[in-house]
């Protein structure tokens, strides 16, 4: 199966404690992700949280599909957060923040790494990519305000 690593770094002017607590907490991930619209289905074991969330995808302006995923996530301490996507039609994610202290802020390094039949990836990677680029934003105003 074909797959594509995308990687963006950005800083929050917020501790690595703040962030990493923001992205463990499941029901953050809407709008923090432009796609997602709903978190159902939560479950939280000793070493992973699992959820389901509905990705949204509009075409042409008025015709939507609602696309579930379902998402595990994984802490690493204050260090990381990370874990995988299982979505319908053969598309795998694995993603990875890593969270750096950096002077009063975090630096935080979004990896995917997208797996894709033949002739989804490249669909695929530009929605992620551009989800990854909007969630710096919405995420570095969430915590710095």
């Amino acid at each position: 199966m074909p797959d594509t690593e995308l990687r963006h770094t950005f800083t929050v002017a917020a501790a690595p404690a703040a962030v990493s607590a923001h992205l463990a907490e499941p029901a953050n991930y809407v709008g923090l992700s432009p796609l997602v619209v709903e978190v159902r289905d939560v479950s939280r074991e000793d070493e992973a949280t699992r959820y389901t969330a509905v990705e949204r995808f509009r075409f042409l302006g008025f015709l939507r599909h609602d696309n579930p995923i379902v998402v595990t996530l994984h802490l690493d301490g204050t260090e990381a957060v990370y874990g995988d996507v299982v979505s319908p039609g053969g598309v795998r994610i694995g993603y990875r923040f890593d969270l750096e202290p950096d002077g009063d802020g975090t630096r935080v390094t979004d990896t995917l790494r997208l797996h894709a039949p033949f002739g989804l990836l490249r669909f695929a990677a530009s929605r992620a990519r551009a989800v990854q680029l909007a969630r710096s934003g919405i995420l570095t105003g969430r915590l710095e305000s």
